[in-house]
């Protein structure tokens, strides 16, 4: 994928590129040993670099259970695909504790199983050449990536061009690219900046990687792109490797994954102190009660205004305390979880916020999915998430604004976006929004743990809380949760 809408931040510690593992596997397959041995290679392989406890290359089909295979204890969490085969045989490849987030691993895994599969009747076969089994086998692997891959050499014409390049969201054929030069073909960028980029890596030999967030649509999009030097002609750099990956989903989790250990942290924290805390404040409380009872009529109007203002600040404290505790609780168990209906979840919030002051003058559009597969989820819980993405959305609208709520099925996921034509949150701010204590409100306004605790009832649900924003038009907040029966990590 080509063109930096939004220069991202690379994170320090990168996992091995997908192109990469796949290539291995290719040669680990490829080699001259007898045919067992060479799957176990592969084997021992994909346990060093993905990395892994155990990788195993069966025959049979995939366990409904989550089984572990080799060292690894009955509850470690495995992931297998199908080892698709022509003579109807079923096999699989399976892996066991990989730490890399299961969309990416199972976009990688279903790689390398059509690599396995074109590979097994060569493996069978003593009539072929070592040398042409690993040119079929690499053909094979450059078109079977879940990335795309193209390459160029030094008139920056393109001379590999790989199926995922064919059907990403680019959509251009092979035979209309080969041949041409890389500039003429790709449009997201100058011209000039795509050149320098190949430049540097034709003239330093570097190996060069940067994400970028690129508009598709209604939806913003990461993708990394790495571009590798490749020799054929001694010392001096002849083409350059570049893969697009869409790495969307891993950063998401990321980003989940970072927000619940904040989370978390702050959750013991309440945990340890508030009820601490509850009793000196119910101390207070019935101390101001007892004096106000005590002097009776002749209380003075001051002393009756300075008691009057002990309770209602005990009464505030009481209410933030509660709200902490609720926060500790999250991702702390809880009720028990039923197949939940995510249209009438959005329907009860509603009907529970219709009397709120901040409700009464805002328009509601519901563009409801119908018939949603349900989720499996707590309806309290969710009503609780709900409500607070739709109190926020009021108080970014003044409550005289209009919210759309849309739900969706995307794949095996349902989506609820609850939309407001607000001023939108800046740059600097939209990281932040689910930080506990955060809030942009003024003093007495809130507490800044709606927000978190809402991103924390959907992550104890598997699920995914997000947010975009175009400032000055409008606020998108996105809850995506698996529907019922789906296997979550």
């Amino acid at each position: 994928m080509e063109g930096p809408d939004r220069p991202v931040t690379t994170p320090a510690s990168t996992p091995t590129p997908p192109l990469e593992v796949v290539l291995e596997s290719a040669r680990a397959l490829a080699g001259s040993d007898p045919p067992a041995l060479r799957l176990q290679s592969l084997s021992e392989y994909l346990c060093r670099v993905l990395p892994a406890t155990a990788v195993q290359i069966r025959a049979g089909g995939r366990r409904t259970d989550r089984a572990s295979a080799g060292a690894a204890d009955a509850t470690s969490p495995a992931q297998s695909v199908a080892i698709p085969r022509a003579d109807g045989r079923s096999a699989v490849l399976e892996v066991v504790d990989s730490p890399r987030p299961r969309a990416e691993l199972r976009g990688l895994l279903e790689a390398i199983a059509a690599v396995i599969a074109a590979a097994l009747p060569l493996l069978d076969t003593t009539s072929a050449s070592e040398a042409d089994v690993q040119s079929r086998l690499h053909s094979m692997t450059i078109d079977s990536l879940p990335v795309g891959l193209y390459v160029v050499d030094r008139e920056y014409r393109v001379v590999v061009w790989n199926r995922k390049r064919e059907t990403g969201t680019q959509g251009l054929r092979r035979g209309d690219v080969i041949g041409r030069r890389v500039l003429d073909v790709l449009r997201r960028q100058p011209p000039e900046l795509l050149e320098a980029e190949f430049a540097r890596v034709f003239s330093t030999g570097e190996v060069r990687v940067e994400e970028q967030e690129v508009q598709v649509g209604i939806d913003v999009r990461t993708y990394r792109t790495t571009r590798l030097p490749m020799y054929l002609d001694g010392a001096k750099v002849s083409h350059v490797i570049t893969i697009g990956e869409d790495v969307t989903e891993t950063r998401a989790i990321q980003r989940a994954m970072h927000q619940s250990e904040k989370l978390a942290a702050v959750g013991q924290l309440a945990a340890g102190v508030m009820h601490e805390i509850n009793n000196p404040l119910a101390t207070i409380g019935g101390c101001a009660a007892a004096i106000s009872a005590r002097l009776g009529a002749d209380i003075t109007p001051a002393v009756h205004e300075y008691l009057g203002i002990i309770e209602s600040e005990v009464g505030r404290c009481t209410e933030i305390i509660e709200v902490l505790l609720d926060f500790s609780r999250v991702g702390r168990g809880g009720p028990v979880l039923a197949d939940t209906d995510l249209n009438a979840v959005l329907d009860r919030t509603l009907d529970l916020l219709k009397h709120h002051q901040r409700f009464r003058r805002l328009q509601v559009v519901r563009d409801y999915t119908p018939n949603l597969p349900a989720v499996l989820g707590s309806a309290e819980r969710l009503v609780q998430a709900a409500m607070a993405i739709l109190l926020n959305a009021a108080d970014a609208t003044s409550g005289r604004g209009k919210i759309q709520l849309r739900t969706r099925v995307h794949g095996r996921q349902v989506e609820v976006e609850v939309e407001d034509d607000g001023p939108g949150i800046s740059a600097e701010v939209l990281p932040k929004i689910f930080d506990p204590f955060f809030t942009t409100k003024g003093p007495g306004r809130g507490t800044g743990l709606g927000l978190a605790i809402c991103h924390g009832i959907v992550a104890d649900h598997h699920g995914r809380l997000e947010v975009r924003s175009d400032p000055g038009i409008r606020t998108v907040f996105r809850m995506t949760l698996p529907v019922a029966g789906e296997e979550v990590a």
